[in-house]
């Protein structure tokens, strides 16, 4: 009787490793791909004090695939990885550029807060090979004492160690706070 309840058991097993047998590694390119989940957003309430204003959080999500596995940096980004990035367009390994609708009309919005953004190191301690999966970004609007809300969209692009740079996405429209 007992023998007849091991058999199911040994036959999963035997069936779970013969599909881990079976199992192919991607065959990503090693320049990075990217395609939008969604955007997503939040109030934060108001708190006291200097920058606890009422806010919205903006979360981002994109999917990534990488060939060589070469997504991220160590963090604090070290001065000679900063500079080769910036001498080699101006940005980090991620770039978000934030577009508001104004008559009828995306217009670029330059964000301090998104001029030079790292994400880390993404297969830190693992051997050179393909990753995929997903990557957040949260950022915040603040509402201020003046101003006015705007459909928003996002374009995002980032790039490897090696500065291989992969496609620009861009993201559903959110409709968010700017300072008048």
């Amino acid at each position: 009787m007992r023998r007849q309840q091991i058999q199911p058991y040994l036959l999963v097993l035997g069936i779970a490793l013969a599909l881990t047998a079976c199992f192919n590694e991607p065959n990503y390119p090693d320049t990075p791909e990217i395609s939008f989940i969604e955007t997503y957003r939040y109030p934060l309430e108001a708190g006291r004090g200097v920058g606890k204003g009422k806010r919205d959080s903006v979360v981002i999500s994109i999917f990534f695939k990488d060939g060589d596995g070469n997504l991220g940096n160590n963090t604090p980004v070290s001065k000679g990885d900063s500079a080769r990035y910036a001498s080699n367009g101006g940005w980090g390994n991620y770039r978000i550029r934030t577009f508001r609708l104004v008559n009828g009309k995306y217009e670029e919005v330059q964000l301090d807060v998104n001029k030079t953004l790292y994400f880390p190191d993404l297969a830190k301690g693992k051997p050179k090979g393909p990753i995929s999966g997903p990557l957040d970004f949260n950022t915040t609007f603040q509402y201020g004492t003046s101003f006015r809300l705007y459909p928003t969209k996002f374009k995002i692009t980032i790039r490897d160690r090696n500065l291989n740079q992969s496609n620009e996405i861009e993201t559903d429209t959110l409709t968010l706070p700017f300072p008048r």
